[in-house]
């Protein structure tokens, strides 16, 4: 019976650190970063349980981010392990550590040379971004305006 208990215990814990990883992943995706993806690295691994990985724009970008997921994991209660470096003005990576999620946010290029997705690939994807509206367009022929 209290294999039962501490079993169920785990998998509840298990979903609530689920829902955090999407919900951070769902946050990234609402400020303006590309591609963002959750991935759940617990059957590969034993150090971490989820990596959210987002395309930033900027430096500036990271930085304002870095600001985000910090309120968030506060927010949530959620440790952030060495806190102690800020991102560089020349950082094209950088990793936050929240030690069962793992945030990524990286630039296209070092995104696209490191490709994570593919090298855990066996790891089941979660969350993956919205994708943008289609654009509309708008066509005027004799006066009126089809969209």
């Amino acid at each position: 019976m209290e294999d039962l208990l501490q079993s169920d215990g785990a998998a509840l814990n298990s979903d609530i650190l689920l829902n955090k990883a999407v919900k951070l992943g769902e946050l990234l995706d609402d400020q303006n970063v590309t591609d963002v993806v959750v991935i759940d690295m617990r059957t590969l691994n034993f150090w971490t349980d989820f990596f959210v990985i987002a395309t930033v724009t900027s430096n500036t970008h990271l930085l304002g981010l870095e600001r985000r997921v910090k309120e968030y994991a506060y927010a949530e209660e959620i440790d952030i392990l060495r806190r102690s470096r800020r991102p560089d003005k020349d950082d094209e990576w950088y990793l936050l550590d929240l030690g069962e999620i793992v945030v990524h946010l990286m630039t296209a290029k070092t995104r696209n040379f490191f490709e994570l997705e593919r090298l855990w690939s066996a790891a089941p994807i979660v969350y993956k971004a919205k994708l943008p509206a289609a654009p509309v367009s708008v066509v005027e022929t004799s006066g009126a305006l089809i969209t």
